[in-house]
């Protein structure tokens, strides 16, 4: 009668499995599979030094950059701005009032005004929705909007979400909603959106996983961490967790995507929240976009710098239905395979 092994009492403990057997084979691992796992052990180790030398680099060239005249003078300005913010804080919490801008004649319209009315009526009313990042409110779109008012766009709305917001998917379901708001209320099928820092995140989740890419014409990124950060780990919270660099949102935003919103992304190198800095970068194979480098400006001086206001205005202004320019001269958004175009300042490149 064949013994049982381990089913009695006084029968003591199974052996257990040698080289990674299973306790069903009892088989001994032979010496091949043995090989084959500590050369995938050793190609994982590699990979993760590899990873550990580029984050090295990227942030060895971010500290050089601080030391740069612009990166002193960008830190300024940031102090400076972050200053002046907090002041306007307060008002930024009441919620915004829509007044729908229809107009019929070019009077009391400035040069500028007139020419984006002319030029193109339905670019001068295509909503402009401005989404916010962490902890922070429609006070930070301050000076974008009235410039971009100014430039001649008469719908440039502003919204407020929770600061107290843990999840990012369920932040961009809510602008789902904000932006369905938006097209009843004006008409227009598409619109366009800008987000700064954590809004541009949850807006490209909307438009890549939520079908938000039939709502969305153009989606422009300031200082969003779109590969994470590792800021994130500084807080133990659901939030900071979904923004660490590898996790189950950024696995989810790497899947193969069907979209045909058009991406700008905005990334400096003195993102002081951003780490490592080119994270600000839209990486992803199935989707439309064109990556900007910054020099010189802060994570929260993006909405409100000079060349960026000014570039944000003329792609608005110039993008036909498919993404593309409408007048040759200008940048066109969908990178080409050749040198990248000159650019009216040295401050801002494509990267």
């Amino acid at each position: 009668m064949a013994r049982r092994q381990g089913g009695g009492p006084g029968s003591g403990p199974a052996p257990a499995p040698e080289w990674g057997g299973t306790p069903a084979s009892r088989e001994p691992a032979s010496p091949r599979r043995r090989l084959s796992a500590l050369a995938g052990d050793a190609r994982a180790l590699a990979g993760d030094a590899r990873a550990l030398a580029g984050d090295a680099r990227a942030l060895s060239a971010d500290a050089r950059a601080l030391f740069t005249p612009g990166g002193v003078r960008g830190v300024l300005v940031e102090g400076a701005w972050i200053s002046a913010h907090l002041a306007i804080y307060p008002w930024g919490l009441l919620r915004e009032r829509y007044q729908p801008s229809e107009r019929y004649a070019l009077e009391g319209l400035g040069p500028t005004e007139r020419g984006l009315a002319v030029r193109d009526v339905e670019a001068a009313g295509t909503p402009i929705l401005l989404v916010h990042g962490m902890v922070d409110n429609r006070a930070i779109f301050t000076v974008l909007k009235r410039r971009l008012r100014k430039r001649g766009f008469g719908r440039v709305l502003t919204i407020n979400y929770s600061p107290v917001t843990n999840d990012i998917r369920q932040a961009a379901r809510d602008l789902a909603v904000e932006v369905e708001a938006v097209v009843a209320e004006t008409g227009f099928e598409r619109i366009h959106v800008v987000g700064h820092s954590l809004g541009g995140l949850i807006a490209r989740y909307y438009v890549q996983r939520l079908g938000g890419d039939q709502r969305v014409h153009t989606l422009v990124t300031l200082g969003s961490p779109h590969e994470g950060t590792l800021t994130a780990h500084l807080l133990p919270v659901q939030l900071c967790r979904q923004l660490r660099p590898g996790s189950d949102l950024y696995a989810e935003l790497a899947e193969p995507a069907a979209c045909r919103t058009r991406f700008v992304a905005y990334w400096s190198d003195l993102d002081q929240l951003i780490i490592p800095h080119e994270s600000g970068r839209v990486e992803h194979p199935d989707l439309s976009v064109r990556n900007i480098r910054v020099h010189g400006v802060g994570h929260m001086s993006l909405p409100l710098d000079g060349q960026v206001v000014h570039e944000i205005s003329g792609l608005l202004s110039e993008l036909d239905w498919d993404g593309t320019t409408l007048r040759a001269g200008v940048t066109p958004l969908l990178e080409q395979p050749t040198s990248p175009p000159s650019r009216r300042s040295r401050r801002t490149t494509p990267a």
